[in-house]
């Protein structure tokens, strides 16, 4: 299963809408989404416009109420960060990178990967078994924009930039 991993959105919806028009035409199953959006508006428009699962943290930017994420049913909040099973991997999501530390005693060095967002810039290190990487930022906010994309079935994690789709 081919998903797509974002952070940092910043209301840019029109690199949100290349983005997904991208994931529709290359059949992503499932999202994480690593905080940020900013606006519910944002919010709105992503959860319309992806069809499948949103796995989500917040970020230090969001400008909404929690509850009002509430009704968006394929929608899975997180809080400041989580750790989710997608198929058989073990997945740790958070915003920012000082929460990195907290997934990793949380789930007793147990994961497969932990993606987290913030800084804007794609970064990629390991800590033993767990890659951990930060797929830049869709908003194109000093650095350009980027997602992550992961196979799941053999964790072939890949960078894309958007300008270049």
């Amino acid at each position: 299963m081919l998903l797509a991993i974002i952070s940092d959105i910043h209301d840019n919806l029109a690199n949100l809408q290349k983005f997904l028009f991208w994931c529709h035409n290359h059949k992503v199953k499932k999202l994480i989404f690593c905080g940020d959006a900013t606006t519910i508006e944002t919010i709105i428009y992503l959860t319309a416009n992806f069809p499948g699962k949103i796995f989500m943290v917040g970020g230090n930017s969001e400008i909404y109420q929690i509850n009002q994420l509430k009704k968006y049913i394929h929608l899975d909040y997180c809080g400041e960060a989580g750790i989710k099973r997608i198929g058989a991997l073990k997945i740790g999501l958070c915003h920012e990178p000082q929460k990195i530390k907290y997934l990793l005693k949380l789930a007793a060095n147990d994961l497969d990967f932990i993606f987290y967002g913030h800084t804007h810039k794609p970064a990629l290190t390991r800590s033993d078994s767990t890659i951990i990487a930060n797929p830049g930022n869709i908003a194109g906010i000093f650095y350009q924009p980027t997602f992550a994309t992961l196979e799941t079935n053999n964790k072939k994690l890949e960078l894309k930039i958007l300008t270049n789709l």
